[in-house]
């Protein structure tokens, strides 16, 4: 854990790039220390149907999801998400100063008991 999982509206396509996007939050979130390099994953489901507020074919949305594991505090994680939040709309900003954007992060802490994981990726950066 992390896991990032990236919505976004078709019509934000090429200029969102996504790639770049996720080097940012990944560099974000390691600057954070509370995420191990080997738990991160980062995916993206463009969406071809959506309705943004009005209806305006020019409303964009980008909804970032962090599904992460149990047992950081409340400050801890409101400081990463913060931090997380801010990359997000840092590279969203030349986006959002010409077309409608709707931007938004939530953060889900999975329940430890019902989490299960394999993975020999830890130890690689």
């Amino acid at each position: 854990m992390p896991h990032f999982i990236l919505e976004y509206s078709r019509n934000l396509e090429p200029e969102l790039g996504v790639a770049a996007l996720f080097r940012a939050l990944r560099a974000a979130a390691l600057e954070t220390g509370i995420f191990p390099p080997g738990g991160i994953r980062f995916r993206a489901y463009p969406c071809e149907t959506y309705l943004v507020a009005d209806g305006n074919p020019e409303n964009g949305f980008v909804h970032l999801t962090l599904k992460l594991g149990h047992g950081r505090s409340l400050d801890v994680k409101r400081s990463a998400g913060e931090k997380l939040f801010a990359a997000l709309t840092e590279h969203l900003g030349p986006i959002y100063e010409k077309q409608p954007l709707a931007i938004s992060f939530e953060m889900r802490e999975l329940d430890p008991e019902l989490s299960f994981k394999k993975n020999n990726l830890h130890g690689k950066t």
